[in-house]
C-alpha cells in the first residue's frame, strides 16, 4: 500500500509527525505502522523512560492529554501510543485542544480499529491539519488474492492464483490471519519459489481437493459425483468445514449468478468488474450461467437462505451437518 509505505518512508527519513491517528476496519497495516513507530522512533536506551503503551478501554482522553504534554527525559522525544482508542469513541473529540496545538517533543499514536472514525468530527479536522490521518479499509474478497501475490513478491516467493483463492477461502478477509500463515509457508519453502495448493495443503492443513472453492466449481459444472465427495468429506470433517460457511459462500455465488443473468454485456472485464471477482473465474460463472437458468437460480438462492436458517436452529432442531449437506445437494442440482 503506497500510503503506508509513505508513511514508513518519512519516519525512516526522520520526518516524524507529532500525532497519527490511524482509523479504519482493517487492523492489519494500523499495527504494523504502530509498530513501525514503537521500534524505530526511539533508540533501544530511550524506550524505557519516553515510551508507553496505554489502552483506550482503560484510560480517559485527559489521561491521554496528560501524558502527552510531558516532556521526554534525556531524548529529543516521547513517544505515547494508544492501543483500542476506538473505546474512546464518545469522548474523543475533546483531544481537539491538544490537536491543535500538539506538543512538538512527542509523538501520540492513536490505533482506532475495527471501526470507521467520524471525519466530521473537529478532532480529525485538527490531526489532519496537524499530523497523519490514516484510513485502513477492509479489502474486499476479490482483492485479497492480489494483496497475497504482491505481499509475498516482495518477499521473493510467487504464488499460483488457485494457492491464493484457497488462502482466501479458508482464512477469509483478515490480513494478519493470512500473514500469520504465509509466514510460515517463508519458514518452509525456498525463496523463488512459486506456491501451489499442494503448498497450502501440506504447510497449512486446507485440502487442496476438498473445499468449498472445489465444491463451488463442482456445482456450477453440476458434476454430482465430484459435488456429493465433497460434501461427504465435509460431513465427516464438520470442525474444519462449518456448513455457515458452505452454504454462505454457494448463495454468494448465485446470487452472483442472479446478477449475471441479469447483465445485458457478457464482455468478461464487466462481468469481473460489475460482480467483484477476479477476470480468471468469469469462464465458472459462464459454465454455471448454462447450467441454471434464472428461474432456477432464484429458486436456489431462495432454498439456500432456508438451509441457512435451519443450520442456525431456526425452524429445525438437531439437524445433523450431514443431512443439511445432503438437503443443500438435493436443492441445487
Amino acid at each position: 500500500m503506497d500510503e503506508v509505505k509513505q508513511i514508513v518512508n518519512d519516519i525512516r527519513n526522520g520526518n516524524v509527525m507529532p500525532i497519527y491517528l490511524l482509523m479504519g476496519e482493517e487492523p492489519y497495516y494500523i499495527d504494523k505502522i504502530a509498530e513501525y513507530i514503537e521500534k524505530n522512533v526511539l533508540a533501544e536506551e530511550e524506550r524505557g523512560f519516553n515510551q508507553m503503551v496505554l489502552y483506550g478501554k482503560d484510560v480517559s482522553v485527559e489521561d491521554i492529554v496528560g501524558n502527552a504534554k510531558r516532556y521526554p527525559m534525556m531524548a529529543e522525544k516521547q513517544v505515547v501510543i494508544v492501543k483500542e482508542a476506538q473505546h474512546l469513541a464518545r469522548t474523543i473529540d475533546n483531544l481537539s485542544s491538544y490537536a491543535e496545538n500538539p506538543q512538538p517533543s512527542t509523538v501520540l499514536v492513536l490505533c482506532y480499529k475495527y471501526s470507521k472514525f467520524d471525519k466530521r468530527k473537529k478532532v480529525y479536522k485538527l490531526i489532519k491539519k496537524n499530523g497523519i490521518c490514516f484510513e485502513s479499509k477492509k479489502l474486499y474478497e476479490n482483492q485479497v488474492s492480489d494483496w497475497i501475490r504482491k505481499t509475498l513478491q516482495g518477499k521473493g516467493y510467487k504464488i499460483t492464483l488457485k494457492a491464493s483463492v484457497l488462502l482466501v477461502e479458508f482464512l477469509g478477509t483478515d490480513l494478519s490471519k493470512i500473514n500469520n500463515e504465509l509466514e510460515k509457508l517463508q519458514l518452509v519453502l525456498p525463496k523463488e519459489k512459486e506456491i501451489t495448493p499442494l503448498d497450502i495443503e501440506e504447510n497449512i492443513g486446507i485440502s487442496k481437493d476438498y473445499n468449498n472453492f472445489e465444491l463451488k466449481k463442482a456445482i456450477g459444472e453440476r458434476n454430482v459425483v465430484k459435488a456429493a465427495r465433497i460434501l461427504n468429506y465435509f460431513s465427516q470433517n464438520p470442525k474444519d468445514n462449518p456448513f455457515v460457511v458452505t452454504v454462505t459462500l454457494l448463495n454468494t455465488f448465485f446470487t452472483q449468478l442472479l446478477k449475471y443473468h441479469g447483465m445485458n454485456d457478457h464482455n468478461p472485464k464487466s462481468v469481473a468488474s460489475i460482480l467483484g471477482i477476479n477476470p480468471y473465474f468469469v469462464g465458472e460463472y459462464q459454465v454455471a450461467a448454462k447450467n441454471y437458468p434464472m428461474k432456477k437460480v432464484s429458486a436456489i438462492v431462495s432454498h439456500l437462505r432456508e438451509l441457512d436458517l435451519k443450520g442456525k436452529g431456526v425452524g429445525a432442531n438437531n439437524i445433523s451437518q450431514a443431512d443439511l449437506l445432503k438437503e443443500l445437494l438435493v436443492k441445487i442440482i
